[in-house]
């Protein structure tokens, strides 16, 4: 007879020996018996699982006792739910958290092995497009360090964002292959497995209360799988999880049309399940693509709620008492669907009425809203939605009737107001609104920066803001000091430390005290050290990836984020062609040596986004092969910009590019990973710039270009670019060798549609703006010759910038919106 244990029998998890001897004794024993390899054959990617694994395994310790803690406490959780998590390499971020990184190191090298090495072969996760799948994973690191029970819910893509080659200078996307080799963080939980169905059609019935219940039959369906990753938090005292939806068929094959010879049609329903995972952001030019992109955002909601009610029930709790045990954040609109179908699981599958459950989801839910622009606001097409999701589509025009009502009736809204909160936008074909359902679903709705937070009470939400006034909040962004300071800038950490002392470690704000030391000629000069240091680290890689050889004395001038017209690297490139003509026309002048490099990923159907990558390697092949700049001027696009390029890119940076149109950017963090690892910002008033401006002081930053406000002005004004550029030299000059080829001999014509636009309309003010920015580079120009006030500049902007933490912006969330 077995004996049944007790919780006062099991024994208490010993903490793990982090000495370098047994840590080589582990990788060993996890060599030979985890992957079956001898040390004497062992491959760099076998030392590196080995390594990943024991790491892993003091990980599990902590995230066991965290979740039992949360399970026995009863605590309120926080779920975020996003459609990115651009999560990065996880070893270098686990063992610095854990406090690891140096023992490791000794351990490897014990056994004649290199950490850096074996680190670098470590897979990219590309499962998120840019600052808002980065913002979710900081997110997630902050929520572990500040100790707040969470999981982050999303889609364990296959491929994830492509990944990007160049063929002649042109974008080539080719799938991002980052499973190929299994995944040694993640873990299967085959008993977390959904159900989830599309299409068919709903039937009514009569219930015993003799109130008509709604039955949904869909008329396919797919088995939702989780795979969970632990993400550790600083210091390693609490570890929570992020669990990733995998898509598999309820039949793998169809057995009797392969014996009847279909081998390929007997696949399709596992074809149909694995599409839903395969890609992030599959193209949406086509119907096609416009319906597996909704089918992706529903799959990965449903079974992220299922999975939350289901925990939320077996904890013991009462429905009722979802909104005081469960926060649900909706990271954009990606997630928006999760308001319908937790309102189909309360009423349909829980037995709720509709009120009682609207109470609950509202109640539970909050929003970040991301954007300004109308169309990044996604809206889906009334028939798809409703051949996809047809109980939806019923509970969306259910909870329309609701609100619509009351804001006729007891608010008094006029048809104007009340076409623009309506949850079906008429003003074409009909379609869903999926950011004013996440509105009108969720009891907050923050900006991510101040000017953002006040734009969308003023635009985009304005007749929402005046139905629900005490809804909009801001929570300005933030990112993890520990990957964007300790990790991507060893040295610059080291010294701040052996400077100020470790307390800024524990507490970015600590960073303060380093504005003492701005203009100490030393410390600067320790400070100019790193920071050639770091240059020299991007030129190597520069060369082994490109051949392009960079001087690192030279000003390194970097702009890297996602490819779109309004973040303007074509404001950059065209003054990038007007300095070159300077140049070669004045050559007695002293011109600063620059180094202009670029990188992002563009959209495959976005034209003009392409042309510009297109624009900037064709400007870079001209500029670096002319002798007559003599080097003072050199042009790089940078492939395949992920996580790992952006570590070493950031820290190398002099000056930072955030020259978006004002009132476009909602925040940034890529602003803010520039600034703490001590570049002098060049931007505009736009998103977080306004408030970095305000901490590290308005003579630390070089700020240029039109507000937001001016922007709206100057546009409803009817702006006339054609005799702004006709009134600038420069500009005429430089947009006139573009479209006429002199970059493009090959096509002469390749760019003159895109100046055309600017000649036209120039809606996000490149041309408006382009001789003030030009103006900021000469001024940056002037201060680069004095580097007692470059480096008192950048040393300050380091010190001040400890307020953007992610961490202070997950505590505001936590008082302020969860009150987890």
């Amino acid at each position: 007879m077995i004996k049944s244990l007790s919780k006062a029998d099991l024994p208490l998890p010993q903490p793990r020996v982090s000495d370098p001897e047994v840590l080589a004794a582990e990788i060993i024993e996890r060599l030979t018996y985890g992957i079956g390899k001898d040390a004497k054959v062992a491959t760099p990617h076998d030392w590196l699982t080995a390594t990943i694994l024991v790491v892993r395994d003091r990980i599990i310790d902590r995230w066991m006792e965290t979740t039992r803690a949360a399970y026995n406490n009863n605590a309120k959780r926080v779920y975020y739910l996003s459609l990115e998590f651009l999560i990065g390499r996880l070893m270098r971020d686990a063992m610095s958290n854990l406090g690891m990184m140096d023992e490791i190191r000794q351990a490897l090298a014990s056994m004649g092995v290199d950490l850096d090495v074996i680190a670098g072969l470590e897979a990219d996760a590309a499962l998120g497009n840019g600052g808002l799948g980065r913002l979710a994973a900081c997110f997630m690191e902050s929520m572990a360090t500040v100790h707040i029970p969470a999981y982050g819910y999303g889609i364990r893509y296959v491929h994830g964002l492509f990944r990007q080659q160049m063929a002649d200078g042109w974008q080539v996307e080719l799938p991002e292959t980052w499973l190929a080799h299994g995944n040694p963080w993640e873990f299967e939980r085959r008993e977390s497995s959904y159900e989830i169905g599309f299409g068919g059609a709903v039937d009514t019935v009569s219930g015993h209360d003799d109130e008509p219940h709604f039955v949904w039959k869909p008329g396919e369906r797919v088995i939702a799988t989780a795979y969970d990753t632990p993400v550790v938090g600083w210091r390693g005292d609490h570890v929570n999880t992020l669990r990733l939806w995998s898509a598999q068929p309820i039949d793998p094959i169809l057995l009797e049309a392969f014996n009847a010879g279909d081998h390929i049609g007997a696949l399709k329903e596992s074809n149909k399940a694995e599409t839903l995972t395969r890609v992030l952001y599959p193209a949406d030019a086509t119907t096609a693509g416009q319906e597996l992109r909704l089918r992706q955002e529903y799959f990965f909601c449903s079974a992220s709620l299922q999975d939350i009610l289901r925990r939320h029930l077996q904890q013991g709790n009462e429905l009722s008492a979802l909104p005081d045990k469960v926060a649900i954040q909706l990271n954009d609109t990606h997630p928006a669907i999760s308001v319908t179908e937790l309102m189909r699981l309360l009423c349909d599958v829980h037995g709720l009425d509709f009120d009682t459950a609207w109470g609950i989801t509202w109640r539970t839910f909050s929003y970040t809203n991301h954007t300004l622009l109308p169309e990044a606001l996604e809206s889906w097409p009334v028939p798809l939605f409703e051949r996809l999701l047809p109980r939806h589509m019923q509970l969306v025009y259910a909870i329309n009737a609701k609100i619509l009502r009351d804001a006729r009736k007891n608010r008094n809204f006029s048809d104007h107001e009340i076409s623009h909160i309506s949850l079906i936008d008429e003003s074409g074909d009909r379609r869903v609104r999926m950011g004013n359902l996440a509105f009108i679903g969720s009891h907050s709705i923050n900006g991510v920066s101040a000017l953002h937070t006040e734009l969308m009470k003023e635009t985009v939400f304005a007749d929402l803001h005046k139905l629900y006034p005490d809804r909009i909040n801001n929570k300005t962004n933030g990112i993890t000091p520990r990957r964007w300071l300790m990790q991507c800038n060893p040295r610059l950490t080291s010294l701040i430390r052996d400077t100020v002392g470790p307390d800024f470690l524990d507490d970015a704000e600590k960073l303060k005290a380093l504005d003492a030391y701005a203009d100490d000629p030393e410390f600067q000069k320790q400070f100019a050290a790193v920071k050639r240091a770091n240059k020299e680290q991007l030129a190597n890689l520069v060369a082994s990836r490109m051949g392009i050889r960079l001087d690192p004395s030279a000003m390194f001038d970097i702009q890297i984020k996602r490819i779109h017209e309004y973040k303007r690297q074509l404001l950059n490139i065209i003054e990038t062609v007007a300095l070159f003509d300077q140049i070669r026309t004045h050559p007695e002048r002293d011109w600063v040596p620059r180094v202009k490099l670029f990188a992002g990923k563009a959209a495959p159907s976005y034209h003009n986004a392409k042309l510009i990558i297109k624009l900037a390697n064709d400007v870079a092949r001209v500029i670096n092969n002319d002798p007559a700049v003599r080097n003072l001027l050199k042009v790089v696009f940078i492939p395949n910009y992920n996580v790992s390029l952006a570590e070493v890119m950031v820290p190398a940076a002099d000056l930072s590019e955030q020259i978006s149109t004002a009132g476009m950017e909602a925040s940034g963090t890529g602003n803010m990973k520039f600034a703490l690892n001590g570049a002098l910002t060049i931007g505009t008033l736009d998103g977080a710039n306004v408030e970095m401006r305000d901490h590290v002081g308005e003579e630390n930053i070089v700020i240029f270009g039109m507000t937001a406000g001016e922007v709206g002005k100057v546009r409803a004004g009817g702006h006339n670019p054609r005799a702004v550029i006709e009134g600038s030299r420069e500009l005429s000059q430089a947009l006139s060798a573009i479209a006429s080829g002199v970059f493009s001999p090959d096509d002469p014509g390749r760019f003159a549609g895109l100046v055309d636009g600017l000649y036209q309309h120039d809606w996000f003010m490149v041309a408006a703006d382009f001789n003030a920015y030009a103006k900021a580079q000469r001024q940056v120009d002037a201060l680069w010759g004095d580097d007692a006030a470059w480096y008192s500049k950048t040393i300050r902007n380091t010190a001040r910038m400890g307020w953007f933490s992610s961490d202070r912006t997950i505590r505001q969330y936590t008082a302020d919106i969860w009150r987890a």
